[in-house]
């Protein structure tokens, strides 16, 4: 099952250019760029990665609307099968140079680890004053609403190393995914059905390579996902009645959606096969231009965390049971209203205001690696 040996040539320089990718993607964010950099952000991602998190705004905002319309509980189950898949693919993907390195693991404790903590504190404080809910429990092992990806993220990150030795890591995470879910011992802890169940995206991210997105953006394929997502809207229509969506959320087993213990991995792989159909084609819309919202895509976790805020004032403070509001033009109102507002969230200033909790450096918490500091010393010595 494992590879003993070193890793193929054409894999050293996969890591190598995505070390590149790294260091060049940390100078735009930071703004530390210098005038001859060879290769800028891909601008396909970082749309595909604000289209994806306006996805996810949007659904959030249809959730307290759509038990009144049929219509949108349908796009409302397209939707959550590919905006969260398309997401987490794109997380792997430009996982795939993770390892142990000291700057790498820094950056996953400060970039994951520390917002996870942060923000699973400050939701419950949120809910405590805005809902009046003084007793509300806070807990670091039970992820409170967006906080389950970046505890799945700390977690997936830290296995990566180990799907990149498995010799068929997908059909093994899709193993993994379809024991957890006829497994409902394993608990609410971690949100780890979760975990488990999206893994097979993550590491489908592991295991792409940048052709792979250049065939799904052919002309072929974007034609092609018309008659798809028109299908998929109609199945859904038609699956409203039959069908439960706590499915789509997975972070349940079979047996606690009152489902035979069989059905957990039928519908794993079931759904999966339809996940990843459907976030090929909305791949194949997303632009490879640099648009008015590329530069947002940096930004996307901030829009993802600090959305559900609104969302959740929305929900504790009434706005969503207006009557006017669960009409098709307050669903479009509603809609519009998240999508610009996740749009905001994700800006410069609001990345600057929010730095602290989203990228703090804590370089007053970890060591200083060994390597950069004789890197520095010859580098003192050379300029003397």
């Amino acid at each position: 099952m494992f590879h003993a040996a070193s890793p193929p040539p054409h894999v050293e320089q996969d890591q190598s250019n995505q070390d590149k990718q790294d260091i060049q993607n940390k100078q735009h964010e930071s703004g530390d760029q210098p005038q001859n950099r060879p290769k800028q952000r891909d601008s396909f991602f970082d749309n595909a990665k604000y289209l994806a998190i306006v996805l996810v705004a949007v659904a959030h905002s249809w959730e307290p609307l759509k038990g009144d319309s049929r219509i949108l509980q349908g796009a409302y189950m397209v939707v959550y099968a590919f905006h969260m898949p398309a997401f987490i693919v794109i997380s792997g993907f430009f996982s795939r140079s993770f390892d142990a390195r000291p700057d790498r693991l820094k950056r996953l404790v400060t970039g994951v680890l520390v917002p996870y903590v942060l923000f699973e504190t400050a939701y419950p404080l949120f809910k405590r004053v805005v809902d009046h809910t003084p007793d509300q429990e806070i807990s670091l092992l039970d992820p409170w609403y967006l906080t389950w990806f970046l505890c799945a993220l700390f977690i997936w990150r830290l296995t990566t190393p180990i799907w990149k030795l498995v010799r068929h890591p997908l059909p093994v995470a899709l193993g993994v995914a379809a024991l957890a879910s006829v497994t409902p011992d394993i608990g609410d802890d971690l949100d780890l059905q979760r975990v488990l169940q999206f893994l097979p995206f993550f590491v489908l991210g592991l295991c792409l390579k940048p052709e792979h997105f250049r065939l799904v953006r052919r002309r072929s394929v974007r034609i092609a996902a018309v008659p798809v997502f028109a299908f998929a809207l109609a199945f859904a229509w038609w699956a409203v009645p039959r069908m439960n969506a706590a499915w789509l959320y997975h972070r349940d087993a079979a047996q606690e959606l009152a489902a035979p213990w069989w059905a957990g991995p039928v519908m794993q792989l079931a759904l999966f096969g339809c996940s990843l159909v459907l976030t090929v084609c909305f791949f194949a819309w997303v632009p490879g231009r640099k648009l008015w919202f590329t530069a947002l895509g940096a930004g996307t976790l901030y829009g993802y965390l600090l959305h559900g805020f609104l969302i959740k004032a929305g929900e504790y403070r009434g706005w969503f049971e207006h009557g006017w509001l669960h009409r098709p033009l307050g669903e479009i109102l509603v809609s519009v209203l998240a999508a610009a507002a996740v749009t905001v969230l994700c800006t410069p200033p609001v990345q600057r205001v929010f730095r602290f909790a989203m990228e703090p450096t804590m370089a007053w918490a970890f060591k200083r690696d060994a390597t950069e500091v004789a890197r520095e010393r010859v580098k003192t010595r050379v300029s003397a």
